[in-house]
């Protein structure tokens, strides 16, 4: 099996509050850690009443801090959202803190609705300054250069690693231009995945960040000790992704016995297709699904999103995968 890593959302879940989704989410760094898991990135999303990870840069160095040797980081941060200079002296300042683990994945998409997009900055560029904020973030995470009037201190000298994130062919192009590792937002939209894989190993242009293209490669995954129970847990995501259909985003609920009841033919067709890279069952029907999902995609890493209500469930649906 390929590296695997985790994507966390801090959900916030019915019935929880965001102080309890913060404490479960280092809980859950720290027994990654011992599991063996590579990476443990969050997300960056605003106006969210079911995540609790907007002050992202702020959580990763409560995970960092509260672990050791992971490598934490931002899956990822918007960078439209925010000046290059900010995320440059936040990360440089965490990269500074925990030398060698920190990982910086940038997206393009606000992370939001258009209205919470105006209020996180007035003069927002949207998504078309992307590519040259990228750059920008680049060059203050670097050396600094001859006659360079304005420093990001800490970040400059750093080199925290950049990720390019995407769920399109846009950032595949994008990060096979810079010569950047690229991570596939599969977990939620599946449908451009193997196209935007071949064009990034097809046009990748090797950098001094890499020489040779990384994918790493997002999916839903849900363990539990028969494929039956598994199936249940997972109701909490298909009710999710239906609700988002409906326009009524909110916190994770607990899981249906009978998801049939809960939406309609239309929805079902419709959620599942966004979740249609999500691995479902015991363990060894789990890890049966994800060898094929590398052969698939010749994934170098996989990341892992589990939307389980129940911390203590989702710490053992991690937790049974590489068991």
């Amino acid at each position: 099996m390929v590296p695997l890593s985790i994507l966390d959302l801090a959900p916030i879940v019915q019935g929880s509050d965001a102080s309890t989704a913060l404490r479960n989410s280092l809980d859950l760094a720290q027994h990654a850690e011992r599991w063996g898991y590579k990476r443990f990135w969050l997300a960056e999303h605003h106006n969210a009443t079911g995540i609790a990870s907007a002050a992202t840069a702020v959580l990763i160095a409560h995970v960092a801090a509260g672990t050791q040797t992971i490598c934490v980081g931002a899956g990822g941060i918007m960078l439209p959202n925010h000046s290059p200079l900010v995320i440059a002296e936040q990360f440089g300042t965490l990269a500074s803190l925990h030398p060698g683990r920190i990982d910086l994945g940038l997206g393009r998409a606000p992370g939001t609705d258009q209205l919470t997009m105006v209020a996180l900055r007035r003069d927002h560029p949207g998504s078309d300054t992307f590519p040259q904020d990228v750059l920008e973030l680049q060059a203050f995470l670097g050396e600094a250069q001859p006659g360079q009037l304005v420093r990001a201190i800490p970040g400059q000298g750093t080199n925290v690693p950049l990720w390019i994130l995407g769920s399109s062919l846009y950032g595949a192009q994008l990060a096979a231009a810079l010569g950047l590792p690229y991570a596939f937002a599969s977990h939620f939209a599946p449908d451009a995945l193997l196209p935007a894989l071949e064009i990034y190993r097809e046009r990748f242009q090797p950098s001094q960040q890499l020489a040779e293209p990384y994918a790493m490669v997002a999916c839903n995954v849900i363990c539990a000790d028969d494929d039956g129970e598994a199936r249940r847990l997972f109701t909490s995501a298909q009710q999710s992704f239906t609700n988002i259909l409906r326009g009524r985003r909110g916190q994770l609920p607990p899981p249906l016995d009978d998801i049939e009841q809960y939406w309609t033919i239309e929805e079902k067709a419709r959620a599942s297709q966004m979740l249609a890279r999500s691995y479902v069952g015991s363990p060894a029907a789990v890890r049966e699904q994800l060898d094929a999902f590398v052969a698939e995609t010749d994934a170098d890493e996989l990341i892992l999103a589990a939307a389980v209500h129940d911390h203590a469930t989702r710490l053992r649906s991690y937790e049974l995968l590489l068991a």
